[in-house]
């Protein structure tokens, strides 16, 4: 738990569609499936990682540097419209220079809002019907607090992680990023969000208590998995590295021996949500703006 707060105090100092407007997005890019169900990615910012050591239980990225991409997502299903994490703070938009924080372990910058991003899909903020977060950390919590209207389905040791006395004291704005959201629906292990196997919410805990995946079915494209992040980047997938600030090793290894399980079992394709190769390879949606 050392290790947790840790890290929260690094980042505890955090805190459109018309194709005229020469509105700089990092990226739109939509998956649509014959069955209604799609699925947009967006950019909620770039984190540039300065001591990639924090990564890794031993000293393999000592020295090292990368540069991890932040997406949120947005899947529409015939039943609703869920958002699934929230990318880094909005108080970086606009900032001249990206923000380091005083440890100097991250870089952090994001170019657009929420409302921004949303009209490259014709969509608002009040067309979000549910708002689910891998975990809470602050790169993945950035605008939750926009979704008020939206119904947060959390963990609820997730919740009960975030909420702690603990927290509060020792990281507040993780705490507040999320402390105003009172549609609250708290769930606990996997969650089918819309009832249909389309959308399903995988507890896979270890990053932090209530960390969780989340398991799309999108007829076009076949089963896909969204890591949230238990792994950030390639070699962290195929070795099995753990970051020195996880909450908790031994369930982060039963985590990802049940997530490697499962996407064999339903043939799904992985996405790394901090791998940049990942989200750059993914299509482009017609109004993509570079």
């Amino acid at each position: 738990m050392k290790k947790v707060v840790l890290v929260f105090l690094l980042f505890g100092a955090l805190g459109c569609k018309n194709a005229k407007k020469e509105v700089e997005t990092e990226n739109a890019i939509e998956l649509a499936a014959e069955s209604g169900v799609k699925l947009y990615t967006l950019s909620g910012g770039t984190v540039q990682v300065n001591q990639l050591e924090l990564f890794s239980q031993d000293t393999t990225y000592t020295g090292q540097t990368k540069v991890f991409a932040d997406a949120f997502y947005v899947i529409e299903h015939p039943k609703g419209t869920l958002m699934w994490d929230a990318g880094l703070p909005e108080m970086l938009v606009g900032m001249p220079e990206p923000y380091t924080d005083p440890s100097g372990a991250f870089t952090v910058s994001r170019k657009d809002s929420v409302e921004a991003l949303l009209a490259l899909i014709d969509m608002t903020i009040d067309d979000i019907d549910y708002l689910s977060l891998s975990h809470t950390h602050f790169d993945h919590s950035g605008h939750a607090e926009k979704l008020k209207k939206a119904i947060w389905l959390v963990q609820e040791a997730e919740y009960d992680f975030v909420t702690s006395e603990e927290v509060q004291q020792t990281n507040a704005d993780v705490y507040n990023a999320v402390n105003d959201l009172t549609n609250i629906k708290k769930i606990n292990g996997d969650y089918d969000v819309f009832g249909d196997g389309k959308v399903v919410l995988k507890l896979m805990p270890g990053h932090t208590p209530g960390h969780q995946v989340l398991y799309l079915e999108l007829d076009e494209h076949g089963p896909l998995l969204l890591t949230g992040d238990l792994y950030h980047f390639y070699e962290n997938r195929e070795y099995k590295r753990i970051p020195i600030f996880n909450f908790d090793v031994d369930k982060t290894k039963e985590s990802m021996a049940a997530f490697e399980t499962f996407a064999v079992e339903k043939g799904a394709k992985v996405y790394l949500q901090h791998a940049k190769g990942d989200f750059d390879k993914l299509p482009k949606a017609p109004n993509y703006l570079k």
